[in-house]
């Protein structure tokens, strides 16, 4: 009989796979600094990209590194969560961090942020003295940190924070694992983001 029997079960939506907590790696191409895309992302789309990648995965951006995009070529991102204190995630919600002069190091097996600079509240707890620069251990699954550190130390690479967000409520850091770019390298990506920029001038202009 018509209408009878089990419905069809509907099919998944594209994109609509979900998607591994653990060892979840950041695609390339968010950035405007000449870093090849991954992906389907096209090179004049990076941008719409990353806001679509960001928005699936809910993440919310809190400070960007836009240094380390200037100095390396970005090859893989990793998300690393950062042992905290109480005042350093207030600090962080009230918009007083920066990663302007923050590197990663390998120190006794771990992986420490170095540099990264976030200053206290005024409402901080008087008993609280706290250091805006300190040394602040990175938290990824031993696979990974052991993975990052031969490359470090075997290959020639460098690790480089590129972002603080938020990653269902909680705090992370987009860890890149870098190549230096050379002065050449970095000239050539200078005049290929000025370009862009005059490509957008021009088409936003009248005619």
């Amino acid at each position: 009989l018509v209408g009878k029997g089990r419905p069809e079960r509907l099919a998944s939506p594209p994109g609509g796979s979900e998607r591994s907590e653990r060892g979840r790696m950041f695609h390339p191409g968010r950035s405007e600094d000449g870093v090849p895309p991954m992906g389907t992302c096209i090179a004049d789309r990076r941008v719409e990209c990353a806001d679509v990648e960001s928005r699936e995965a809910g993440v919310m951006s809190i400070v960007e590194n836009r240094k380390a995009f200037h100095d390396y070529f970005i090859e893989e991102r990793f998300e690393a969560g950062i042992a905290l204190e109480g005042w350093e995630v207030k600090a962080i919600r009230g918009g007083r961090a920066h990663l302007k002069e923050a590197y990663v190091i390998v120190k006794d097996g771990d992986l420490m942020l170095i540099g990264a600079h976030i200053s206290p509240l005024s409402t901080a707890s008087t008993h609280v003295h706290p250091d805006p620069t300190r040394t602040r251990r990175l938290l990824m699954h031993r696979e990974e940190i052991n993975r990052l550190i031969g490359k470090v130390e075997r290959a020639g690479y460098t690790l480089t924070p590129l972002d603080l967000h938020y990653s269902k409520g909680r705090v992370k850091l987009a860890v890149g694992l870098a190549k230096g770019k050379k002065q050449h390298d970095k000239r050539a990506a200078i005049k290929e983001r000025e370009w862009n920029r005059e490509q957008q001038r021009l088409l936003r202009s009248p005619h």
